[in-house]
């Protein structure tokens, strides 16, 4: 199954499933601390990854890297988990949906909120700050390894992003990740079926399998 497959399938799923699947395989994915802005926003696609570093003397832009995103593709700021400078404001959003970016993943802050409620932008983030990350943060590099809340994203691995949070799939297990979300799916869906026959939770669990859904082999 390719890329596009499996990014279709990952659609249908949520960031809870996959997490499951990804502690069995015993990858590190879930980024914590960051959060949707814009409820029922979800976002999942192939990351564009971008990496900042404090400004020093001279200091550097904040790059004009948006340009470079293809369609789907989900930007990934690495501003170091920074919350004193915003890495991502309303210009960024009406161009980033001009030109079908899938969404944006920030270990940072964003600001101009009214514009990314307004449209509905799939933003997820640390928070929000008004004041600018220009002459604080420059570009560090651009599709390059970066660290989201501790968990390594590199360029092309797929993001997905919902109410509950953003995980992070390695390219290169995402057949893996897909094959035990969906087993799992199955079975917890199967729960939910036997305890509407009247089965007690404890009973329908331990039928399943439940507590070891998710437990590394």
């Amino acid at each position: 199954m390719g890329t596009k497959e499996i990014i279709e399938k990952f659609k249908g799923m949520d960031t809870t499933c996959l997490s499951d699947a990804m502690d069995r395989l015993g990858i590190k994915c879930g980024c914590a601390g960051i959060l949707p802005v814009v409820a029922g926003a979800k976002a999942v696609g192939e990351a564009f990854t971008v990496k900042y570093r404090p400004c020093g003397t001279v200091k550097g832009t904040v790059g004009d890297f948006l340009d470079d995103v293809a369609p789907g593709q989900i930007v990934v700021l690495d501003n170091g988990g920074r919350t004193y400078g915003t890495v991502w404001g309303d210009i960024m959003t009406v161009y980033a949906q001009k030109r079908g970016v899938a969404g944006t993943v920030i270990d940072g802050v964003c600001r101009d909120l009214p514009r990314i409620l307004d449209v509905k932008y799939p933003i997820f983030t640390r928070g929000r700050f008004m004041v600018t990350g220009k002459d604080r943060v420059e570009l560090d590099g651009l599709n390059v390894p970066v660290a989201i809340s501790d968990v390594q994203v590199r360029p092309g691995d797929i993001m997905v992003c919902d109410d509950t949070g953003v995980v992070a799939v390695p390219a290169d297990r995402a057949g893996e990740v897909l094959e035990i979300a969906c087993e799992i799916d199955g079975v917890e869906q199967r729960i939910l079926a036997l305890l509407d026959e009247g089965m007690t939770m404890r009973e329908a669990r331990a039928k399943m399998g439940y507590h070891k859904l998710q437990t590394k082999k």
